[in-house]
């Protein structure tokens, strides 16, 4: 069987690429008798030990099963910064795979959303047309629910990833979950307040139009209010020249807080925001967690100003997908999730975790980080 899971092809702009390693390429290749085998997990306290176990056990059933060739596609909402990672475990795991795969996506997140989204479905469609035996794809939101919807009438296996698409037919979810994120947040910072009275400001989400957000941010409100803390939400504003903006907005509910502000929580990738907001209103020595790995919040978790960040686990987001369609396709979606049971939640939902990192811990965290061979 000749080795095209390394082909990786992207849709640069708004240019449609179809799968470059097309179906034609399988028309010759027979029954591959190889075992799939895959490199060791890294030795470091952040390797998630539990979802490393549940891969191996993955390839342990498919190599007892006749493993054919497969044809995939995984399309992102983009290649760059927070999907990088993504698209790098998805390309390595379909090279272990040795399947015919592509990793599709924008190169630049500043092109024009609606256009985007439907070159997304036009990629969907494209992928059906070409043989793809499963897809995984991260949707903009239902305005690509139709595209799924057909290509599982077409008998294609749809998995989402990083944003899940509950009311379409997709077989699963692959991904962090806002609700336990929020919680575990807000957990996080609890350990460095003072006792109560005190207000805490949530960098969050309000809005019910962005689901997860909003989710994240009201699974933080709930265990700081269960903890006997008042809290204000400030809603985030995202985009460069949106900072200042947002930084304000911050600091006006800082100075009008009643009790006065003991914490500071940021829910996003810009939480290293919270950060100018202690110091504009004046409580610099502040406890602040934060969440995702953004270089500006590296940096101030080194100054000691963030004291712990909370990092999705973007690679084995994108790292799990191949082997989940591949094992749809070999042993059956059922079989599949019951060896995917120590992740699963909800029946259809696969919860990839996060990294709580400390500040004292960047360094070892890095390492890791370099093991898998990502950049967060």
């Amino acid at each position: 069987m000749t080795t095209i899971g390394r082909c990786w092809m992207a849709a640069f702009g708004l240019t449609l690429t179809t799968a470059a390693c097309g179906s034609s390429d399988l028309a010759d290749q027979g029954t591959d008798t190889t075992p799939i085998t895959r490199a060791q997990a890294p030795d470091n306290e952040f390797t998630p030990v539990e979802l490393e176990a549940t891969v191996d056990s993955l390839i342990a059933e498919l190599n007892k099963s006749s493993l054919e060739p497969m044809q995939m596609v995984v399309l992102l909402k983009s290649l760059s910064d927070f999907f990088e990672p993504i698209a790098t475990g998805a390309n390595r795991a379909m090279g272990e795979l040795e399947v015919t795969g592509n990793v599709l996506g924008p190169i630049d997140q500043s092109d024009d959303a609606s256009t985007t989204q439907d070159l997304q479905n036009q990629q969907i469609e494209l992928a059906v047309a070409d043989g793809a035996g499963g897809i995984a794809v991260s949707p903009f939101g239902d305005i690509n629910a139709a595209a799924i919807d057909k290509a599982v009438a077409n008998g294609v296996h749809v998995v989402t990833l990083d944003t899940d698409m509950a009311a379409s037919k997709r077989s699963l979810y692959v991904g962090s979950l806002n609700k336990s994120a929020g919680a575990m947040a807000a957990t996080t910072l609890l350990t460095m307040l003072p006792e109560p009275p005190g207000t805490v400001l949530i960098h969050g989400s309000t809005g019910t139009d962005w689901i997860d957000g909003y989710e994240r941010t009201l699974s933080a409100q709930e265990v700081i209010g269960d903890a006997g803390y008042t809290f204000v939400v400030s809603q985030a504003s995202f985009g460069a020249d949106n900072e200042a903006f947002d930084v304000d907005g911050m600091k006006s509910r800082i100075e009008t807080a009643d009790p006065p502000v003991i914490g500071l929580l940021g829910l996003f990738n810009i939480s290293y925001r919270c950060v100018l907001a202690a110091d504009a209103a004046g409580i610099p020595g502040v406890p602040i967690v934060a969440f995702d790995y953004d270089p500006k919040t590296v940096d101030y978790m080194r100054q000691k100003r963030i004291r712990a960040t909370h990092a999705q686990r973007q690679y084995y987001e994108g790292y799990l997908v191949p082997y989940i369609l591949y094992g749809i396709k070999t042993i059956g979606l059922d079989a599949t999730k019951e060896i995917l049971s120590p992740l699963m939640v909800d029946g259809n939902k696969v919860n990839i975790g996060f990294d709580v990192v400390p500040s004292d811990k960047i360094d070892a965290y890095n390492d890791f980080l370099h093991t898998i061979g990502v950049i967060q």
